[in-house]
């Protein structure tokens, strides 16, 4: 069974990623040349970048208000990929958007017979915008939508999370792993878009913290990381 091949959701599907094809292209591009800047490191770029996030990032992400910044067809499709390998019923997403990736998780959460993706949004616009996406895709009953600061609406408790998608204000990216860090149980995976924070980098890549992490192909500098909790 693969719900991504249900005619509702695939149709759901194709129009956001049209929309969002339409709606982010210049967008993107201008994120694509800043950290593709020639004469200097990408890492100095994307920490530049970062910091002037990190100094408002409420008054960063409202600016994105119209924007979806969603994930591509490709890594989407890993996703409900790696949800149903891992068998997760319970998902954490950072950063909803418009619920694109939200629905393909929750596609993965039918297919695995239930349980609930915890996603959380900062931009209500945004959050009612993807509450709507899951319905017409028939999904919303596996979706648990969440509106404020992750800080906040990840904040309690609660059982073991199986899979965290981290794909929202990139200084965040760190703290947000650690506030549900305590709900990761060897074996839960963790994946992160735009994972070009330096401080999340060394941590997940450090053995001594718990993960096993790398770099994915998929969407080639988009800065998609991997990680697995191993301890």
């Amino acid at each position: 069974m693969n719900t991504l091949n249900n005619e509702r959701v695939s149709a759901v599907l194709t129009r956001l990623h049209r929309q969002a094809d339409a709606t982010d292209h210049a967008l993107l591009q201008e994120m694509k040349d800043r950290l593709g800047e020639a004469e200097t490191p990408i890492e100095d770029v994307a920490a530049q970048m970062i910091a002037d996030e990190a100094a408002d990032y409420r008054q960063v992400y409202a600016g994105y208000s119209k924007h979806f910044l969603a994930v591509t067809p490709a890594y989407g499709r890993f996703l409900y990929a790696m949800a149903r390998a891992c068998r997760a019923d319970r998902i954490v997403e950072f950063g909803t958007s418009m619920g694109v990736s939200t629905i393909y998780l929750a596609a993965a959460m039918r297919d695995n017979g239930g349980g609930m993706v915890i996603a959380t949004e900062l931009e209500p616009s945004k959050a009612a915008r993807a509450r709507a996406h899951l319905e017409d895709a028939g999904l919303s009953d596996l979706v648990d939508l969440r509106c404020g600061d992750a800080l906040e609406t990840l904040r309690d408790g609660g059982r073991p999370v199986d899979l965290a998608l981290i794909d929202g204000a990139w200084s965040l990216y760190l703290p947000i792993l650690k506030l549900i860090e305590p709900r990761l149980r060897a074996g839960s995976v963790v994946l992160a878009e735009n994972a070009f924070a330096q401080d999340y980098l060394d941590y997940v890549r450090e053995p001594a913290n718990g993960y096993l992490a790398q770099t994915l192909a998929i969407d080639k500098g988009r800065g998609n990381e991997f990680a697995v909790r191993v301890a």
